[in-house]
């Protein structure tokens, strides 16, 4: 049902998060609930879904959201030397970092095509991290994964960032939904 890319021989995901631009507020309540599903605190920097807010910028442009693009060609799992990063077949395809194998190296970060990158640096636990449309989630009580819920999507106030089982166009105008 879910056939691989013919580019890269990856399998495609069954899950992406689109959001609404005109709905975003700049709350960050996706980035709070994100890392305190995965980590157990609520800390900014461990979010695995960004907010960037330009004061220069008009609306609604003055505010992006940045979640996990889930590539169709993730070059952040083309980059891994150790498997860490992996499509994981198991979850329908979602791209995600076993932090067992990670080793820190941090090509994948610098690999991710898309600015800033989609995959962040955990200082603290020396690896790497990415949206796992909340497949791991140790702090959330809830089911992740393509048919579960996700944190961000849950706890966002304005319902402004949704999911679709459909591979979105690869452009960023094809992950807002407005």
């Amino acid at each position: 049902a879910f056939p691989a890319d013919s580019r890269a021989g990856f399998p495609v995901c069954q899950g992406y998060l689109l959001v609404d631009t005109k709905k975003c507020q700049g709350c960050m309540t996706c980035m709070l609930a994100c890392s305190l599903a995965h980590e157990g605190k609520q800390n900014l920097s461990l979010a695995r879904i960004q907010v960037l807010q330009n004061p220069f910028e008009k609306y609604p442009d003055d505010i992006r959201q940045i979640p996990c693009r889930q590539c169709v060609v993730p070059a952040c799992v083309a980059s891994c030397p150790t498997g860490a990063l992996h499509a994981d077949a198991a979850h329908g395809n979602v791209r995600r970092v076993d932090e067992n194998r990670c080793n820190g190296c941090g090509k994948c970060i610098s690999a991710c095509p898309h600015t800033p990158g989609r995959t962040i640096w955990n200082a603290a636990a020396g690896i790497a991290q990415k949206c796992d449309l909340c497949l791991k989630t140790p702090y959330w009580n809830e089911t992740g994964g393509p048919a579960g819920k996700k944190a961000c999507v849950e706890m966002c106030p304005m319902n402004a960032i949704t999911f679709t089982p459909q591979i979105p166009e690869q452009t960023e105008a094809g992950y807002r939904t407005n």
